[in-house]
């Protein structure tokens, strides 16, 4: 359900008053009675009073604690820097988050162009933020309050924790700390650490004394470097990654199992120069308790009233929506997920879920349509391992490749009875399942009778009753070898959901799409695997839509392997496709069915060595042009 711009003008800000958001200017902060504030947060997007932006969580989450907490959104970089003065020095300190996505995603596509809009700003305009914005951010902050201390979470801080390599500047670049102004950067999920630091700053401790809160990097003098052990990993200092990117795919393989753990009890350690990045270990996944307590926060749920009759495309995506836990499990070689928010399910408990349904239905504009009862991925809620220590002691990436873990509980029932419970509140009349669900996980046998039953009753329920005309799923690709690399299900997995996905709308006179995501220059794959996966894909009646070419993030594992060669777990080299050449060559085949791209991808299969493909792709007849 997509809400148009003229339907956001219809919000009734009327019935809430500006305090009911944390304040933006100094006038909303006078407004509240406060003479000055305690934390000052400045975010690369848009206010939007949401559980979804990151920027609201820790704003309420600090302001839950006691603390007064004031928003500075999209502040302009480029003028007289008043954005940054109006507030003055808060009694704490400064808040950076560049945003809810790494500003490099935001900013530029795979090619390396410029995107010509922005989903976090207002009006989609692009422009509202720098590159970078937790450098640019500050320094400016480090110039105008010398002594202050300042803080950076977010994705783009959490993701650049440690060195990383930097598609859009093609270099390896060492933690984002080393080239910010700040004085600790948190990582992951930040509700519990921002409070322990806030409270200790409050008793008096100075921020260069804080070095052990978990969840956090600082920068140390190299003198602190202690000697390996087993409560300390030393990674490969920057310089020698620089040199060696062997180097760098081995240190990668201990950041990414670090990021996974139950519960951290090791420190890394990476030089830099004449200093040393500590990340202190991460924390547990929140408890049922924790987590429905940040969701429970007094969200407005609205963008603030400066936005008043502007549109926010990512608000306008979730607005409807509800998310039901945190964390991931998939372990997918080209997603950031499990590196910020962890492997481990975070997951809300039904009365909070239902309380956030009914708040949605208050809305002036819902029309009766819950948008996406999801998370991360779709169908993780509520499961994790029966023998927690199991969980403890285990280093595995994904609990689902190679193939699903024996300990892993994937009963689907708690899920089926959300759906059910959200279904029967009043005004609604359907939810919609929009976040992206693995097929893997609900059709994997268990050899439970009981347990099995409910899966295949949960993929027919949201086939039937949750899908809004299409259902998006990603096998990514059809090549078992690449699908390796990317540690996704065989494609083979995806046919059989296909076959339930088909009778259960014939059986219920339905015509709904399924519509698969595909990626191209993943590394591993070769021409040849993206040559078959247009025949695979033809034959199953598919002109692909939901189509990318691979772009390297900061800590992925495909990332890594794109930067260096190199797989960080068996130590083997990869072929990847780096050229843009290379790169238009593999993504071309998605679009076999175009005339325009016939005669290239003619003269491209001649060119592989697989002439036999022509005929399966374009069989005798002409080519004739889409409508």
């Amino acid at each position: 359900m997509t809400t148009t711009p003229t339907q956001i003008k219809e919000i009734d800000y009327a019935t809430l008053r500006p305090t009911d958001w944390l304040p933006t200017s100094v006038k909303e902060m006078r407004a509240l009675g406060w003479d000055e504030v305690d934390v000052v947060i400045f975010s690369g997007d848009a206010y939007v009073d949401h559980p979804a932006f990151g920027a609201a969580v820790i704003g309420r989450t600090l302001q839950a604690a006691g603390y007064r907490v004031a928003i500075v959104p999209q502040p302009n970089w480029q003028d007289d820097l008043r954005d940054f003065r109006k507030f003055g020095r808060p009694r704490l300190f400064f808040g950076i988050s560049a945003g809810a996505m790494d500003s490099m995603v935001n900013h530029y596509t795979a090619n390396r162009r410029r995107r010509s809009d922005d989903a976090y700003t207002p009006g989609g305009r692009h422009g509202a933020r720098p590159d970078y914005p937790t450098i640019v951010y500050s320094k400016i902050l480090r110039e105008l309050y010398p002594d202050a201390p300042i803080v950076a979470g977010g994705i783009e801080a959490s993701l650049r924790r440690l060195s990383h390599y930097d598609y859009w500047e093609d270099r390896l670049r060492p933690s984002i700390i080393c080239d910010a102004q700040i004085d600790l950067l948190m990582y992951g999920m930040g509700e519990k650490t921002i409070v322990e630091l806030a409270r200790r700053l409050d008793q008096g401790e100075s921020i260069h004394s804080i070095n052990d809160l978990r969840q956090t990097a600082v920068l140390r003098p190299i003198s602190e470097l202690p000697e390996a052990d087993e409560h300390n990993i030393i990674l490969a200092p920057y310089e020698t990654c620089l040199a060696d990117k062997r180097a760098q795919s081995t240190n990668f393989k201990h950041i990414e199992q670090e990021s996974n753990r139950y519960e951290g009890h090791t420190v890394l350690w990476q030089a830099t120069g004449k200093q040393v990045v500590k990340v202190n270990p991460m924390l547990p996944a929140m408890t049922q308790g924790e987590i429905d307590a940040s969701f429970d926060l007094p969200y407005t749920r609205l963008p603030h009233p400066r936005y008043r009759g502007k549109t926010i495309p990512a608000y306008e995506m979730i607005r409807h929506s509800v998310n039901m836990h945190r964390g991931c499990f998939g372990g997918c070689a080209f997603c950031t997920i499990s590196a910020h928010q962890g492997k481990f399910i975070a997951s809300r408990s039904k009365e909070s879920i239902l309380r956030e349904a009914r708040q949605v239905t208050r809305m002036p504009d819902f029309k009766g349509y819950i948008s996406d009862l999801g998370g991360p991925s779709a169908n993780m809620y509520a499961m994790g391992g029966r023998d927690t220590d199991q969980c403890r002691k285990c280093l595995r990436p994904s609990c689902l490749h190679p193939s699903p873990c024996r300990n892993l509980n994937t009963d689907h029932g708690p899920l089926l009875d959300i759906y059910h419970s959200v279904d029967a509140l009043p005004g609604i009349k359907k939810s919609f399942i929009g976040s992206g669900v693995r097929y893997d996980l609900s059709m994997h046998q268990t050899g439970n009778p009981a347990i099995d039953r409910t899966n295949r009753r949960y993929n027919e329920e949201l086939i039937r009753d949750h899908v809004s005309g299409r259902l998006k799923v990603a096998p990514e690709h059809t090549s078992d070898e690449t699908l390796a690399v990317m540690r996704k299900p065989s494609f083979s997995l995806f046919k059989e959901f296909k076959k339930i996905f088909d009778r259960v709308n014939s059986s219920a006179g339905m015509r709904q799409q399924l519509i698969p995501y595909f990626i191209s220059s993943h590394p591993g794959c070769t021409e040849v695997d993206m040559a078959t996966l247009a025949v695979e894909t033809k034959a199953l009646d598919f002109h692909l839509e939901q189509v990318q070419d691979f772009t390297p993030t900061p800590m992925t594992v495909a990332t890594e392997i794109y930067y260096s060669g190199i797989h960080p777990y068996t130590g083997k080299e990869v072929y990847t496709a780096r050229g843009a050449d290379e790169k238009l060559r593999q993504r071309m085949f998605f679009f076999w069915y175009d005339p325009e791209y016939r005669r290239r991808i003619t003269q491209e299969l001649h060119r592989i060595g697989r002439p036999d493909l022509i005929a399966k792709l374009f069989g005798d007849r002409p080519p004739h042009r889409r409508r």
